[in-house]
């Protein structure tokens, strides 16, 4: 895991209802990118409130590919439209590149439904930090105590804006200005 004096090496995004942790999520990690940096993980596209939202999709961010991750239930269904098996792929998708190539960060769009059951894609959570890599993960402000009993505690908590984010990721510098693996521009 990195070492940092300051803060620990997974962080909760943590948003209520009226705030919007994709586009944080979104533009902190284009910005890393720019800098050269290897971003793994997804981040979700759109919003999957309301009874007439038909699609939602999420971006890997190793390759940009877009995965949807509703399934059609039809017109009458009530259940959860959420595609278990597509994110799962999704997430074996991710956990190979890690593997392969690394990564200098780990980013999941959501502590959902899935992850609350200790499912979903907490793998890709262990998988990073036993390699060293710091996570980011959005929270909604409703899931911090199943957060909590997941994470033991041993994580930071974030206000959903870029620039708590972007705090949290600078405390990682060591006194040699990175983090293993991560590029210098």
């Amino acid at each position: 895991m990195a070492e940092s004096d300051s803060l620990p090496a997974i962080a909760a995004l943590v948003f209520s209802g009226d705030e919007n942790p994709d586009e944080v999520l979104s533009r902190f990690a284009d910005g890393l990118m720019q800098n050269r940096h290897r971003v793994m993980g997804l981040i979700q596209r759109g919003h999957c409130n309301g009874p007439d939202t038909r699609e939602l999709f999420a971006t890997l961010l190793h390759t940009g590919d877009a995965v949807p991750l509703f399934q059609d239930l039809g017109t009458c269904a009530q259940g959860c439209k959420l595609d278990a098996n597509q994110l799962l792929r999704a997430g074996a998708a991710i956990s190979e590149a890690l593997a392969r190539d690394g990564g200098d960060i780990l980013i999941v769009n959501r502590f959902g439904k899935l992850e609350k059951e200790g499912k979903g894609l907490l793998f890709l959570i262990e998988q990073a930090l036993g390699a060293g890599i710091p996570v980011l993960i959005a929270v909604p402000q409703a899931s911090l105590d199943e957060w909590s009993a997941f994470s033991g505690g041993f994580d930071v908590r974030l206000a959903c804006s870029e620039r708590a984010v972007s705090a949290w990721w600078e405390s990682f510098s060591t006194p040699a200005g990175s983090l293993p693996g991560r590029r210098i521009a």
